[in-house]
């Protein structure tokens, strides 16, 4: 009945995320596995129907349905485990083609926003979401619809850099009581994103809030510099600021 006005704007408007939260309320409220399996297959058919929701303007939709999706891959059930993994997978091939096959950019950089948020609301890591990785690996490699385009290679790619985070937050887990090797493992995982302005600024903050616990205030500032010239030079090559990082080289020479 409301299909056209949920397609307005690209998706992107007030029904569709009242429509969509209704949906993540079914995963935010503890089912039974019998019920989830019907909620995940009333989410397939929903990104299905509305790709451009999730994969077009604004990120909010991706993000909290990667974030909830991840949060099941870590369920006690098994069938559970193995559905949450099917409907990622599927959400991944979704955006896939939604970029006429050429990347999951999006979904590849709110899936490890949500991983590392998820680390520290929900512990996860363990077994039973390792387990949930190697079922998506296994998606990939048996897809073969998908066995001559490079997605089973960016899912893999994905799933390694998960695992990385998880390592790097376990090394992080041993270190908590060792400040400044805490704040070394952290600065390795943000240089290793220095391609991805947004997840490279996610672990700038949380180690400028290491800093700042501290009393280490102008390690914290010089965190918050580095973040301000990033956007600083995002904003320029988006053509809406003039000067970029340079423009903070007086405070300190750092910034290159």
């Amino acid at each position: 009945t409301f299909q056209r006005q949920l397609q307005q704007s690209d998706c992107q408007n007030v029904l569709m995320k009242k429509v969509f939260d209704t949906h993540m309320l079914f995963l935010q409220i503890n089912q039974s596995a019998a019920a989830l399996k019907h909620v995940f297959a009333a989410l397939r058919l929903f990104v299905g129907k509305f790709p451009s929701a999730f994969f077009q303007g604004q990120a909010d939709l991706c993000g909290s349905l990667c974030y909830e999706i991840l949060k099941c891959c870590n369920h006690r059930s098994r069938s559970t485990q193995t559905e949450a993994s099917a409907l990622l997978y599927f959400f991944m091939r979704k955006n896939f083609e939604f970029n006429k096959q050429k990347s999951i950019v999006r979904s590849h950089l709110q899936l490890i926003k949500a991983v590392s948020q998820l680390i520290a609301d929900a512990g996860i890591g363990g077994p039973r979401f390792q387990h949930s990785l190697a079922i998506i690996n296994n998606f990939a490699n048996g897809d073969k619809q998908m066995k001559n385009v490079n997605f089973p290679a960016e899912v893999k790619d994905l799933t390694k850099r998960i695992r990385t985070v998880l390592m790097a937050t376990a090394q992080m887990k041993e270190h908590e009581k060792d400040p400044e090797m805490l704040v070394d493992l952290q600065y390795s995982l943000a240089n290793s994103y220095a391609s991805t302005p947004e997840l490279r600024r996610t672990w700038l903050e949380s180690m400028a809030k290491i800093h700042a616990r501290n009393g280490d205030l102008s390690e914290a500032a010089m965190c918050y510099i580095h973040i301000a010239a990033l956007i600083a030079e995002y904003l320029k090559r988006k053509g809406l600021f003039s000067m970029g990082w340079p423009a903070f080289l007086s405070i300190t020479p750092n910034i290159k």
